[in-house]
């Protein structure tokens, strides 16, 4: 929508308050001298490019949140405070969805599909990951430098706002507002729906302001500007592309296209990607209960080449990661194949991220949070998924389906997701639910100082480079030279392995409080109790209300599920009958875990591409989903009791 003619009339007041503010800057020194501050190298680029620095932090905010990553590139080859973009140098090959070995599907009734691999992708690289090489020819800096120093790299920033300005034949005024389209040009996007979608975050986020420190221990302030009212007709004159979000289910806050993941049948009974469903609400189809958070371990073109294989896996939706737009690949009411457990497929609604779990500095940008939050905000209140992360799960922490199943089970998107940050979008913030003596804690350290050691990231056994982290490592005792807690199901000597998640819990996870030790918590973990530091003052965990369930009296112990399937007695004749095999965990009488609701045994038919042979077996046999290890899992209703989550030594 453009802005009325009385709209700038209300904005010059505004103008000459941000040209003032420019004023006291016009003499500093230029960004060839390094500021002694990030604050300052805002407002010197600022003052040099002519651009206003509330444009210029606020682009900064939504690309990194100010943060400078040590000069590591993110995940689609980005670098510094402005994410420009150099993915010659520093983009990595595809791999997860790249090695084809893995059954994404979960379900014995037909076999996997494990097709050859495809060639790479060749020719240009788009704009939007070339922005470096572009700064260094504007501002006369090298490649290097734009890359490593952080005042250099929002010079650069400032270099190509200031650019995009000019080839729009708009001025380079010092009213913010008179910046939304060299703003949206900046995105990377090619077409006006992502680039104003980029645009409006970024002027949001001007409009509230900002203060944070960043990664570096410098604190920047963004100050509010409520008045700011963009001139969102510059849109019309970037000449991006006009795309269409038709056919997809997305909230009108993002930006979405339908790229679609292919039905196809191949011959001999066997077909791909993804299963017809009519979920939910139909009595022939499961429910959606849960929303999968994924990495692509791979760059965006070729998860976008996977996905359109009719033989291969697939998902429901792709976030990019420099601008946040998003793919939908699959309906919400059909069955992707993502999870690698049947049970939670049929259940869920799947989004792949484009990032790297083993590149803990290959970080993931604001943008894709923002419109991964959006995405995940509007599903759960379509489908009335529980916000929490027992709804919300990471692919790390769904279980196995079976026994043997459980050590091939995805890591992703692993200990680097800042899942505190992004309860924060999703507008419920892991805040202290219980008092201090509460018998139920919520994992929740301070992510930028939380730095737990993680080894295997470049190579087995090497340590990874230190990095902010959601994870929180748990011990057999209350001693940091206790062994690690093992997890039966994997086998081995536990590790501190990037993708080992043994000794594990994450941000917003919930367990049940065994035991205090002055700086030190226990909780109930795998079947044992297992302790984490807990300081007052830097908490780890924060205190949590909730219903546990423990087994029953005169039990020893109750067995523990992947997948909450039906009794044997509710399978119709055409209909072969599920295992409800049991995963190589047991919970002792004594112990308590969290329970996250509960499932009634649900087992979805889907062994046929013609959708008139599914059948949805619905059973008598009700389940508890609890928080047992890193992973979730299940346990019978038949087998445990439910009660408040009593205050805990």
């Amino acid at each position: 929508m453009s802005v009325p003619g009385p709209g700038r009339a209300r904005r010059t007041a505004g103008a000459a308050v941000a040209a003032a503010l420019l004023l006291p800057l016009l003499g500093a020194a230029p960004s060839a001298a390094r500021p002694d501050g990030l604050q300052e190298a805002f407002a010197a680029a600022a003052a040099e490019y002519r651009v206003p620095q509330s444009v210029l932090l606020g682009v900064s905010y939504l690309q990194s949140r100010w943060d400078t990553h040590g000069g590591a590139p993110s995940v689609t080859g980005g670098y510094g405070p402005m994410h420009l973009t150099d993915a010659r140098t520093a983009l990595a090959a595809a791999a997860h969805h790249g090695d084809r070995t893995e059954d994404a599907r979960g379900d014995g009734a037909r076999p996997a599909l494990l097709p050859a691999a495809p060639s790479p992708a060749g020719g240009a690289l788009p704009a939007r990951l070339t922005t470096l090489p572009r700064a260094a020819g504007l501002t006369g800096l090298s490649p290097e430098r734009l890359r490593t120093d952080p005042a250099a790299n929002v010079a650069g920033g400032a270099a190509l706002l200031a650019a995009a300005q000019r080839d729009l034949g708009e001025p380079p005024s010092g009213d913010p507002a008179d910046w939304y389209g060299a703003v949206a040009r900046f995105s990377g996007a090619d077409d006006t729906a992502t680039a104003a979608a980029y645009a409006n975050d970024v002027y949001a986020v001007i409009r509230a302001g900002a203060r944070r420190t960043t990664d570096t221990g410098r604190r920047v302030t963004l100050t509010a500007r409520p008045d700011v009212v963009a001139d969102t007709a510059q849109l019309r004159r970037t000449g991006l592309r006009t795309a269409s979000a038709a056919g997809t289910e997305c909230p009108a806050s993002v930006s979405c296209a339908w790229i679609p993941a292919p039905y196809e049948q191949f011959g001999d009974g066997d077909y791909g990607n993804h299963d017809l469903a009519d979920r939910p609400g139909s009595p022939s189809s499961p429910p959606i209960e849960y929303i999968v958070v994924h990495d692509t371990e791979g760059a965006w073109d070729g998860v976008l080449q996977a996905v359109q294989d009719p033989t291969y896996v697939s998902w429901h939706y792709s976030l990019r990661a420099t601008d946040g737009h998003i793919a939908q690949h699959v309906r919400t009411k059909d069955v992707a194949w993502h999870a690698g457990n049947w049970f939670v497929n049929a259940t869920s609604v799947g989004l792949e991220h484009e990032g790297f779990l083993t590149s803990p500095d290959a970080w993931y940008t604001e943008a894709m949070y923002r419109s991964s939050a959006r995405l995940v905000a509007h599903l759960a209140g379509k489908y009335g998924v529980p916000l929490d992360r027992q709804h919300i799960l990471g692919h790390d922490t769904v279980p196995g389906p079976t026994a043997s199943a459980v050590p091939g089970m995805h890591t992703d998107p692993g200990p680097y997701w800042d899942w505190r940050h992004y309860f924060e979008l999703l507008g419920r913030p892991l805040e202290p639910s219980g008092g201090p003596d509460s018998g139920v804690v919520t994992i929740r350290p301070d992510y930028a100082a939380n730095r737990p050691v993680f080894t295997g990231c470049a190579a087995a056994g090497q340590p990874c480079p230190a990095h902010g982290s959601s994870a929180v490592r748990l011990y057999a005792d209350h001693d940091e030279n206790a062994p690690l807690i093992p997890d039966p199901g994997l086998g081995g000597t536990p590790t501190t392995g990037v993708n080992d998640l043994s000794s594990r819990v994450s941000t917003g996870q919930r367990y049940a409080v065994a035991g205090r030790w002055e700086d030190w918590t226990a909780i109930w973990y795998l079947g044992r109790k297992a302790w984490f530091r807990n300081p007052e003052r830097q908490p780890a965990a924060v205190p949590a209300q909730g219903e546990v369930v423990t087994p029953r009296d005169g039990l020893e112990s109750v067995p523990v599920y992947g997948r909450a399937y039906p009794e044997a007695a509710a399978y119709p004749a055409e209909v072969p009958v599920q295992a409800v095999s049991p995963l190589p965990y047991r919970m002792p009488a004594g112990q308590r875990y969290v329970s996250g609701g509960t499932v009634r045994g649900a087992y979805y038919y889907a062994a046929t591409f013609d959708r008139a042979g599914h059948r949805m077996v619905v059973g008598e046999d009700v389940y508890h989903e609890i928080q047992f290890g890193h992973r979730v899992a299940f346990v019978r209703a038949a087998d445990v009791r439910v009660e408040p989550a009593a205050a805990r030594p």
